[in-house]
């Protein structure tokens, strides 16, 4: 009795994943909707019958060569989905489809990939014509905005024939989990930016250096607002003008980036957080670092400082920087600048460079962290990097017509000119600081740090 019921379970197996695989496409139904019309049409005028007969028959005949096209050889489609080993976060990852058509006519497939539900798209699809017997490559871009683990649904191909009343469904790929780290795409954008010291790069003006000098590079003809302390008597005498000694800047010194990861930092521009502004910023800035010949290390902070990699130039520094990156997450919290200091004083003991990113709102905000960030800067030397906000500079700059859009105008004015008084209230206790928009973050900082090593500030 059992071996009867496995045997027609058995059976009935190919039935049910028959009636699994087939669909019908529109034009079937447009086609049937034709038939009726005519069956209907043929009680009002009888010859019409006949024609709606034979186009009844007509279409039967076409749908079953149909469905034996689809389903009448074990050969179909084939596809896989090729996936990066990680997806860089805030840029453009291409996700490859590799494709190919083993039946005999040409054949119309729609390949819907299941993407993670992150990017919260239930319509995406992708159509393509392949030729018999071809194999094809189809790419398509994804841009994640948070970091975290992405996980792929199976892929599905419906393939149907130039007739186009059923489409057959083939399915693939089981899930597949993809990790998004910081944007290390933007590494091979600045690279060349460490590379040499006279690299130049949009928004990047090479400096002279005024301040004092540590390894010996070359003599050169003394030019105005050289150090007198450089000036080199015995070639002066020799050329009989004045000529001065040119140094390079000191090497290995200590570069932190240090990330506030409160609530504050979770505000959105352009899908992205700034925390995740800051995080992309911090990997570039560390590499850029490393590849001058600097010390680069990160940690966070928000109710106590976490995610500690000790500044070093070792070989595997971007690797333990990039995974300590990937796993900062902000607690929503209020940040806590005394621990802050307390960690600077007990882990930070040589003088360092000090990028902090945070956001301030308004001076108040400034001055109750006043003595911790004048404190910070006594003992290091600490540039502040907060955020515009790019949607009230937008709205300050559009004509104002009533009342209201006048209104909107004035407090949009009042708090973008608080951000001013905020970089000059921290600049006034030596405090350096970079006032910029998320987009332009990256470059800045950059900016910065080649500003400080130029002139001997570190």
């Amino acid at each position: 009795m059992s071996e009867n019921k496995t045997s027609a379970t058995t059976k009935s197996l190919p039935v049910i994943r028959f009636f699994k695989d087939l669909f019908l496409n529109n034009r079937f139904f447009y086609a049937m909707f034709g038939i009726i019309l005519l069956f209907v049409l043929s009680f009002v005028f009888s010859p019409v019958l006949e024609i709606a007969k034979l186009s009844g028959l007509v279409f039967l005949v076409v749908v079953v060569v149909d469905v034996l096209i689809l389903f009448g050889t074990k050969k179909g489609i084939s596809a896989k989905r090729v996936l990066p080993e990680k997806f860089s976060n805030g840029d453009a990852n291409k996700v490859w489809i590799e494709i190919s058509n083993d039946f005999t006519l040409k054949m119309f497939c729609t390949i819907i990939d299941e993407l993670p539900f992150q990017f919260q798209q239930r319509d995406f699809y992708l159509s393509r014509a392949i030729a018999a017997n071809r194999k094809e490559s189809i790419s398509y871009e994804i841009t994640p905005k948070e970091r975290g683990e992405y996980e792929f649904g199976g892929l599905h191909v419906f393939t149907s024939s130039r007739i186009g009343f059923a489409m057959r469904k083939f399915s693939f790929e089981a899930s597949k989990i993809v990790k998004t780290y910081p944007s290390f795409l933007q590494l091979k954008k600045y690279d060349l930016i460490s590379l040499n010291q006279f690299n130049l790069q949009f928004g990047i003006k090479k400096m002279r250096r005024i301040g004092n000098s540590f390894e010996f590079e070359q003599i050169k003809d003394y030019v105005q607002g050289d150090n007198i302390k450089d000036i080199n008597w015995k070639a002066t005498a020799k050329r009989n003008q004045l000529m001065v000694n040119q140094f390079q800047d000191e090497k290995s010194q200590q570069v932190y980036s240090v990330i506030d990861k409160g609530r504050v930092m979770k505000m959105p521009f352009e899908g992205l957080s700034l925390l995740d502004y800051a995080i992309n910023s911090a990997l570039v800035i560390s590499s850029v670092v490393v590849r001058r010949h600097d010390k680069a290390g990160v940690f966070s902070f928000s109710k106590k400082p976490e995610n500690f990699v000790v500044a070093e130039r070792r070989n595997a520094q971007m690797n333990l920087i990039q995974e300590s990156l990937y796993n900062i997450n902000t607690d929503y919290s209020e940040s806590d600048f005394g621990n802050l200091y307390g960690l600077l004083k007990r882990k930070v003991t040589t003088r360092s460079l000090l990028l902090l990113y945070t956001n301030f709102a308004s001076l108040d905000a400034v001055n109750r962290q006043l003595s911790y960030l004048r404190a910070m800067n006594k003992s290091h030397l600490l540039v502040v990097v907060f955020f515009k906000n790019t949607e009230l500079e937008l709205l300050k700059n559009q004509e104002a017509s009533t009342i209201q859009e006048i209104f909107d105008k004035t407090i949009a004015e009042k708090f973008s000119y608080d951000k001013k008084l905020i970089a000059a209230e921290l600049n006034k206790y030596g405090i350096q600081t970079i006032l910029t928009s998320p987009s332009s973050l990256t470059i800045d900082t950059i900016n910065k740090y080649l500003e400080i090593k130029a002139k001997g500030l570190l």
